[in-house]
């Protein structure tokens, strides 16, 4: 289902779209028509840039992300795998000097077009972080906070409930729902995130590193949930940790930086966007194999 209304970050010329939107988050949009998207598709990137001022932080990015599946973004730090992914769902509109240019096409509707409402996009499309961030409240009132904030009606007991054990956490939490989140080991936190994220029934999942500060245990629970939720949801992942892309995703995007010498800055670029299995076996390009086989990076 397409956002409710439609957003891009400047003005520009373009043709009359095809499918209306409405401001008003309450009410549906219009659909584009079945013969403009691909089913299967969730986003399309066409020619994306980020720029923080005069800064380009990634440029030129095009790719298809395809529903229900995992899609991981390697590549070295500095290389924009976050800034690209904050993308997704407007997350650096927070940041003053960010801008966005070229499009990200949500089932056929751009979300940097005039009037998108950003916190539907961002209910439609949730997010968990690299470092896990539960609310100083109560494991029942982390998860039952943006229900509330999305007015949702009905027994909000139910919707932990369920939240909680599409997370793998019911089982472990559900005798001290009234304790505080704070008191969970660092795993458990971060599935109390993604529960949390689940709460508001999202379509897409983003993942910033949420295994980087957890131990193998934690991370093994992690990765397991994520293979059991995907066929729910679709999720991107950014890992820095080649065994984890190639165990849990699907599809493969490899990100490295162009060195300006003049600047002494770092441009993300995209160099190959493939089915997980062809990546890590039979790359087109040598730079990701060098990367994936450990050469550089």
């Amino acid at each position: 289902m397409a956002p409710e209304t439609r957003t891009q970050s400047q003005p520009e010329k373009r043709s009359e779209p095809t499918a209306a939107t409405r401001v008003d988050a309450n009410r549906p949009v219009a659909e584009p028509r079945p013969e403009d998207i691909d089913p299967t598709a969730v986003f399309d990137l066409e020619d994306l840039s980020v720029y923080y001022g005069s800064f380009r932080a990634i440029r030129n990015v095009d790719m298809t992300v395809c529903q229900k599946q995992i899609t991981a973004f390697i590549g070295p730090s500095g290389c924009g795998k976050t800034t690209l992914l904050r993308c997704f769902n407007r997350m650096n509109d927070l940041v003053d000097i960010a801008r966005v240019e070229g499009k990200v096409l949500y089932h056929g509707v751009n979300l940097y077009d005039s009037a998108v409402n950003p916190v539907e996009v961002r209910r439609r499309i949730g997010m968990v972080f690299q470092k896990p961030n539960p609310f100083p409240k109560s494991i029942y009132d982390n998860i039952a906070f943006g229900p509330k904030v999305a007015g949702v009606k009905g027994d909000l007991g139910e919707v932990v409930e369920r939240s909680l054990r599409r997370a793998a956490l019911w089982d472990e939490v559900k005798d001290r729902l009234k304790d505080s989140a704070m008191g969970l080991s660092g795993g458990q936190q971060q599935r109390l995130c993604i529960a949390r994220a689940l709460a508001v029934d999202p379509e897409v999942i983003l993942m910033d590193e949420p295994c980087s500060a957890l131990d193998p245990i934690a991370t093994g629970r992690i990765e397991d949930l994520m293979e059991e939720i995907k066929s729910e949801y679709t999720i991107l992942i950014v890992t820095h940790n080649m065994q984890q892309a190639a165990r849990v995703s699907d599809r493969c995007a490899f990100f490295t930086a162009e060195v300006n010498e003049t600047s002494d800055t770092r441009t993300g670029i995209l160099v190959e966007f493939d089915r997980t299995e062809k990546m890590f076996s039979n790359p087109s390009d040598e730079r990701t194999e060098n990367y994936v086989t450990g050469r550089f990076g």
